[in-house]
């Protein structure tokens, strides 16, 4: 199945991570914050993190994040953990170069129709 966007190399994927790295951090910390308030409102009805609006406001920047990573084609597969894909080709064949939150490094692909069980090393 080819992809109908954009296609990435593995370096560019690559550079792609290391420059948007302080975004992915970002969404960490987001992720981490709004889990936190949740459970705390859930089941204190308080956080010392806020209340309802800043539910709000952290997911609304959460979602500007990934809408970020939507912006450069990247496709975010999830955000606990977060895993990114990027549209690539390996051998004539349409891959996704695979991300995964505590990856060093693009060390992964995995064919279009097998998704994250197909993960295979670069």
């Amino acid at each position: 199945m080819p992809h109908t966007g954009p296609v990435f190399t593995l370096a560019q994927a690559r550079h792609l991570v290391a420059t948007l790295r302080p975004r992915v951090n970002e969404l960490i910390k987001l992720r981490a914050d709004l889990a936190e308030l949740r459970v705390d409102l859930a089941d204190h009805g308080a956080s010392a993190l806020g209340g309802l609006a800043e539910v709000k406001a952290l997911e609304a920047r959460l979602h500007a994040v990934v809408e970020e990573f939507h912006q450069h084609d990247i496709e975010v597969k999830g955000i606990a953990p977060v895993l990114l894909d990027f549209p690539g080709e390996r051998a004539g064949r349409a891959v996704l170069w695979c991300w995964l939150e505590g990856d060093t490094d693009v060390r992964w692909y995995h064919r279009v129709e097998c998704g994250f069980a197909g993960r295979r090393p670069v």
